[in-house]
């Protein structure tokens, strides 16, 4: 949700508009499958997602004929390291994104994914040094101004949305220094994840407490997780490079809104008076900060 992109402007076509939006819907029904395994420690599922993405991934990456870009990477040192992070990093967005289904805080989840495109923006000016429009500074300090208004009406931080934000745009931002493609890339995390993740599930069911062949149905979806996790990565990888920029802007926006409306409406969440200020604000801000992005798109066009 809201990933690093691997586009250039050179125009969308139909096959990555197709892509890109089948990405952000699957993501956007996620929480419908995480909600089956609320009864499954998050650490565990998080352990199966990886563990079952390697097959798909690496599948993929042999239909494909890429494997060298990933060997190249597992002998080299920096890169490698690298990877170590960005894996470290999308592991614990995993966790704080299943916790958070589980514990009946998707609304939480949805605001985490809204913000982060303006985080990242705001990131590329602390770090990279990257100036700020003015539509850029309306947009980050309208969002900033909404997580004030949760944490004034909460007493305390949205730890769950913030946490999902900071996870994510760092994996994004360190992202872009793996010279390596999209989908070695996933692969090669999962890969370094992939000894934790069995050690950890094998520990847990010599415990007893483990939920892997305790029940048909927990067993599907623990080995289903691997699919819904790394499919919708894949395809957006494979999308992105083929939609511009500013389209993949716009798009990111479908699957934080279809989790809000889930957590609503399916799942009965609450939307208190905090959320009732700082989601339109946040809105707003995106709002803001979509108005260029829609201009080049008609510029282009």
């Amino acid at each position: 949700m809201a990933q690093p992109a691997f586009t250039t402007d050179t125009g969308d076509t139909p096959k990555g508009l197709a892509l890109a939006v089948t990405a952000y819907l699957l993501w956007g029904f996620l929480p419908l499958y995480m909600k089956a395994m609320a009864h499954i420690s998050p650490v565990e599922v998080v352990a199966h997602r990886v563990i079952w993405s390697v097959p798909v991934a690496g599948l993929l990456l042999v239909a494909l004929g890429r494997t060298r870009d990933l060997k190249a990477a597992l002998s080299n040192p920096r890169m490698l390291g690298m990877a170590c992070l960005t894996a470290a990093l999308i592991s614990v967005n995993w966790a704080i994104y299943v916790w958070s289904i589980a514990n009946g805080k998707a609304l939480d989840a949805a605001l985490g994914y809204y913000i982060n495109p303006l985080f990242s923006i705001a990131l590329g000016a602390i770090l990279l040094r990257e100036p700020l429009g003015r539509t850029q500074l309306v947009a980050v300090g309208l969002a900033a101004a909404g997580v004030l208004v949760l944490v004034l009406e909460a007493g305390s931080l949205p730890w769950v949305a913030i946490g999902l934000m900071v996870t994510w745009g760092f994996y994004a931002f360190f992202k872009r220094s793996l010279p390596i493609g999209p989908n070695q890339g996933f692969l090669l995390e999962v890969l370094i994840l992939l000894m934790p993740a069995l050690a950890y599930v094998t520990w847990v069911g010599a415990e007893g407490a483990g939920h892997f062949g305790g029940s048909a149905t927990d067993t599907i979806l623990l080995v289903g997780a691997g699919v819904v996790t790394a499919v919708p990565l894949l395809v957006y990888a494979n999308g992105a490079k083929l939609v511009r920029l500013s389209t993949m802007g716009i798009l990111q926006y479908i699957a934080p809104t279809m989790i809000f409306l889930t957590a609503v409406f399916v799942f009965g969440e609450e939307i208190d008076r905090g959320r009732m200020i700082a989601f339109p604000m946040i809105w707003a801000a995106l709002v803001v900060y979509s108005i260029p992005m829609v201009r080049q798109m008609r510029a282009q066009s």
